[in-house]
């Protein structure tokens, strides 16, 4: 059994690993803040289920606080790795308070890189985002795609981070693993996204509001999938970034129509203008995960679809009532 600090254990993603991590048999130490940047009912339930297994510790902690690093050092065993999945995430949100993304997105990485030199922990992996890769280029995207050009503060925070990650590895040899996911999806997903969201206002009879036509594309993946890539991930990299996600692709009206035929509703779709954040094409070139991580996912998008449904329904009297922006 290995030890691994794991931040945003609360978070969408970083709960679906921690259980992952859990059921192979490791010690999980979690770190969050429970920030409010999305309904911090979603977080509260995630954090719940983790916390009836006796080999996770959580720690509510702010990893832009500096004294966190020494902190870290004094309470915790030794770990195999850092985990660093604890952002605020949001294009649009990034426009109204890029301060919060740079605190917590580029400072944060920063104070979690340095824990590592200290207290020699060799393995680090850091959450990354498919919004670096803005409109430069044609999708599907691969690593090495430009993403000197970020469109929004969230995206800018990222490549910080990720900058600092190269920084720490030439400095102190830390293994360092740049996962730059793109969209997920699942049960107890982040309210401010798509799936999430479109769900929800179907089910409840609300208006969905589709920036655009709704022509534009994504590429989805499950969550699950997305834990696994995750642990593959940790094996020794050097330096390097995967795209993890997105290998799915459908356009936001098609996905409308297979929300109506699971929840049985018709959507009361209203049309808005586009942001000047939003792209309309954000899909994955995931071959050098295949390649070199043996990534593969394994649930597709109906699947993954009729499972967010059939969760949604199952805890429909408090998810519909979840702020979903």
């Amino acid at each position: 059994m290995s030890a691994y600090l794991l931040t945003g254990a609360a978070g969408f993603i970083g709960a679906r690993l921690a259980e992952f991590l859990l059921q192979d048999g490791h010690e999980v130490f979690g770190v969050d803040n429970l920030s409010q940047a999305y309904d911090v009912r979603m977080k509260e339930y995630r954090l719940t289920r983790l916390q009836q297994n006796p080999d996770f510790h959580f720690l509510r902690e702010d990893i832009t606080e500096k004294g966190l690093i020494a902190q870290l050092q004094t309470e915790l065993p030794p770990v195999e790795a850092v985990i660093n999945l604890a952002a605020i995430a949001g294009v649009r949100a990034s426009t109204k308070d890029p301060w919060s993304y740079l605190y917590t997105n580029t400072l944060g990485t920063l104070n979690m890189l340095e824990f590592c030199a200290r207290a020699g922990v060799k393995k680090f992996i850091l959450a990354s985002t498919s919004s670096l890769y803005g409109n430069e280029g044609k999708p599907p995207h691969a690593e090495t795609a430009p993403t000197d050009h970020p469109l929004a503060p969230y995206a800018a925070s990222k490549k910080g981070a990720e900058a600092f990650g190269y920084a720490y590895h030439h400095l102190y040899g830390i293994d360092v693993t740049v996962l730059r996911y793109f969209t997920v999806y699942g049960p107890a997903g982040r309210p401010d996204m798509v799936m999430f969201r479109f769900c929800q206002w179907i089910a409840e009879g609300r208006p969905v509001l589709v920036t655009g036509d709704g022509e534009q594309s994504r590429g989805f993946t499950y969550v699950d999938d997305i834990a696994r890539g995750t642990l593959l991930a940790l094996r020794p990299v050097g330096y390097d970034v995967f795209n993890l996600g997105g290998h799915q692709v459908i356009t936001i009206n098609q996905l409308i129509h297979m929300l109506e035929e699971r929840l049985g509703k018709k959507a009361q779709v209203e049309y808005i203008p586009m942001h000047p954040a939003d792209v309309l094409e954000n899909v994955a070139d995931v071959s050098k995960a295949r390649r070199v991580l043996g990534w593969q996912p394994q649930v597709s998008l109906e699947e993954g679809v009729d499972r967010l449904v059939a969760w949604y329904l199952q805890e429909r009297a408090w998810v519909k009532d979840v702020e979903t922006p």
